[in-house]
């Protein structure tokens, strides 16, 4: 019988919060105590860095089924992120402790968790590789991909939560106007479409597949 996550985290005793969290409010802080891990019942939300010097960086977005916060698992003190609701968004808190014990006395949890850190190891390896290498063009096409969920069970899927054209320039490493440029492209050449929720079509792949030499760098 197939491990179910969600019913399996829903039957946990204690160490456990249901929090429900509206549009634009913060989950925590960077420099928030570090003492539980999250997991998404339903909303998307943003993980962004400020610097010392005030400067703002994306760095990743959640849906669905995702964990974040784990950083209490290595005796990481303080957040080192925040957290916003991109849409309503619906969570399970845990306490470190009942996560920990979970780990060491739950098999089948163990193992969906350390799949879950290891495909996350992977996407970050994914996008230095992409920031490094592809144009900004082909950034943001896999980028809007991968929040509609390709590849999952064979199609995309519409992303609900309205993400500013500011917030995907700062993901990609680009300006406003240049992602303005490349979804007015995108809707021309019907890889996307906007019906009260952006839709994105498995054929913007191609745009990513494409080696064109020609392609102006653009970071």
């Amino acid at each position: 019988m197939a491990f179910e996550l969600k019913n399996f985290l829903e039957k946990v005793n204690g160490g456990k919060t249901l929090t429900k969290y509206r549009k634009s409010e913060t989950v925590f802080v960077q420099g928030d105590p570090c003492d539980g891990v999250y997991y998404i019942l339903s909303g998307d939300c943003i993980v962004s860095v400020v610097s010392e010097q005030g400067k703002e960086a994306v760095l990743a977005l959640h849906g669905i089924g995702d964990f974040f916060g784990e950083g209490c698992l290595t005796g990481q003190p303080r957040r080192l992120a925040t957290v916003v609701a991109l849409s309503d968004l619906e969570v399970m808190r845990f306490d470190n402790d009942i996560i920990q014990h979970l780990l060491h006395e739950e098999p089948a949890f163990s193992e969906v968790f350390i799949s879950h850190l290891l495909a996350r190891n992977t996407r970050v390896e994914a996008d230095l590789v992409d920031q490094l290498f592809n144009s900004s063009e082909k950034r943001l096409a896999r980028l809007l991909l991968l929040m509609a969920n390709f590849g999952k069970e064979g199609r995309t899927e519409p992303i609900l939560a309205k993400i500013s054209q500011e917030t995907l320039a700062e993901m990609i490493g680009t300006t406003r106007s240049r992602v303005s440029f490349f979804m007015n492209k995108f809707r021309r050449l019907g890889f996307v479409e906007y019906n009260g929720g952006l839709k994105v079509h498995n054929s913007l792949l191609n745009l990513i597949l494409h080696d064109d030499s020609k392609i102006r760098k653009e970071r």
